[in-house]
């Protein structure tokens, strides 16, 4: 079992979905994060984001987003913001019936992702 990837541990690609729907609804309800959200292509933010989710949990999937600092570059997102979506991709992950050592080894990589995303 422990061979699995996250990604099959979880329960694949239906799983990520199921994550990423729940995490955006989570995100779009939040004062502080919807702004950021306004001009955005949700249907295709979500694809990306279910790739990235699938590809960090180790699944049969390549990120074909931008970098990271090149998606976020411009959009001013403050530490506090930051800190928000990762308390929803947590909350969500948990929902989801993700094992808390897999959520947390999916938020350690968000987290090394930080730099790339806040604007100091």
């Amino acid at each position: 079992m422990a061979s699995q990837s996250i990604f099959e541990r979880i329960g694949g690609r239906d799983a990520v979905d199921a994550v990423v729907s729940d995490f955006y609804d989570r995100v779009l309800d939040d004062p502080v994060l919807e702004p950021y959200f306004e001009e955005t292509d949700m249907d295709q933010l979500r694809s990306h984001q279910a790739q990235f989710i699938s590809a960090v949990a180790g699944g049969p999937v390549d990120y074909d987003g931008d970098e990271m600092q090149t998606a976020h570059e411009g959009m001013g997102i403050t530490e506090d913001a930051f800190a928000n979506v990762a308390t929803h991709l947590e909350a969500a992950l948990q929902e989801n019936g993700v094992p808390d050592d897999d959520v947390e080894a999916i938020l350690t990589e968000v987290a090394a992702m930080e730099d790339d995303i806040v604007e100091t």
